[in-house]
């Protein structure tokens, strides 16, 4: 196993900053909507709470899924939790945390030992980064937007929403980058992703392409409440292509038409290519469109709502979409013709990764590695 495929106390580190942010995010959501069942506003104190338990409910069936995938993978006494206590702890919601602890142990017995089979701890930390990516997309995205229209249409503000707002952002940009690098490093057949500047690039992409379609999203909702029907049928569009693409990533029917779905509301923030094909005509498609839906929302706002623009944030708001809009596409453009890893993947594997490397002879029987989301 090459030195790329370590997992190093740096990442090990990076894990415990993970289960911070996850329990920061999930701990200032739920104090905030106390905050809000205390002074009256029962509506968003139940709308907070509803995208944390909705994405949580989700994300525990995916964990209980694969805890049970793996089990057969490896030796006896590496079985893990019987099935009894995988079903105690995503029903109590606590599977990502336990899956935290169990790789934060781990790891940091086999980085003390020197241990050099590290494929399993590779694929527990993919897991978990994928994990954080659903959760991030099923619950700090949309809280992000619920909080923006709170604060600019009910102009109800506190010192817990920017909390919980800088913790749902923090979690939005430390998942997007902590998802792909473990992505391209669980699969042999994929070079890692340089660090430094080519990881700064495509952070700035991400977070410059989905912060203004949040704020758009926000301007349309202010605009009128059913505008969240037109959302609707942006995920449905995008459920419908992940159904049609035929994606098999999970190992039962149901599970894999939650993922399809999960998939539907990814697309709605930003893109992904589902299947790890030749996607450039869909990406400039989608970034068209969304640019285009992005710019939208502060003219129908102008125009349907004159008096927003009377307010102190329709102009910020308008010229942050256009800027951050072009920024995140210049950004896009800059990483995928100039720094994008390419080429052959790592020594002593093919391009259409069938052929095994040193150290992958215990790769889970399931396939969802070769299957998750290519970013």
């Amino acid at each position: 196993m090459t030195s790329g495929e370590k997992f190093t106390w740096f990442r090990w580190l990076c894990t415990v900053f993970g289960v911070l942010f996850y329990l920061g995010d999930t701990g200032s959501d739920f104090m905030l909507s106390m905050q809000y069942f205390s002074r009256g506003h029962l509506t968003w104190a139940i709308l907070t709470l509803v995208f944390v338990l909705v994405g949580s409910v989700c994300i525990q069936a995916f964990s209980y899924a694969w805890f049970k995938d793996d089990k057969d993978n490896y030796e006896e006494d590496d079985k893990g939790l019987s099935t009894c206590h995988l079903i105690g702890i995503h029903v109590l919601q606590i599977g990502i945390f336990t899956r935290y602890i169990c790789l934060l142990k781990k790891s940091f017995k086999a980085l003390r030992s020197g241990q050099k089979e590290q494929s399993q701890l590779i694929g527990l930390a993919t897991d978990l980064s994928m994990l954080r990516m659903f959760e991030t997309f099923l619950e700090s995205i949309p809280q992000l937007i619920l909080q923006a229209y709170i604060i600019l249409e009910h102009k109800h503000r506190s010192n817990l929403q920017y909390i919980s707002m800088a913790m749902s952002f923090l979690t939005i940009a430390w998942a997007t980058v902590d998802y792909r690098r473990s992505l391209r490093q669980s699969l042999p057949h994929l070079n890692n992703m340089p660090s430094g500047i080519p990881t700064v690039i495509y952070l700035s992409y991400k977070i410059f392409t989905i912060t203004p379609r949040n704020l758009s999203l926000t301007l349309f909702i202010m605009l009128s409440i059913f505008s969240t029907v037109a959302m609707a049928c942006i995920w449905l569009l995008g459920t419908i292509w992940a159904f049609l693409e035929e994606t098999s990533f999970c190992t039962s029917r149901a599970l894999e038409h939650l993922y399809r779905a999960v998939v539907g509301v990814i697309l709605i923030f930003t893109f992904f290519n589902i299947k790890g094909e030749n996607t450039r005509v869909h990406m400039t498609l989608y970034y068209i469109f969304t640019l285009c839906h992005n710019l939208a929302a502060p003219i129908l706002l102008f125009l349907l709502k004159p008096e927003s623009e009377r307010t102190d944030y329709f102009l910020p708001i308008l010229f942050f979409i256009l800027v951050s809009n072009l920024m995140g596409l210049g950004f896009l453009g800059l990483y995928y013709s100039l720094l994008h890893p390419r080429g052959p993947g790592r020594k002593g594997i093919k391009e259409d990764g069938m052929e095994e490397m040193d150290g992958m002879k215990h790769e889970p029987k399931t396939t969802r590695l070769q299957h998750f989301l290519k970013i």
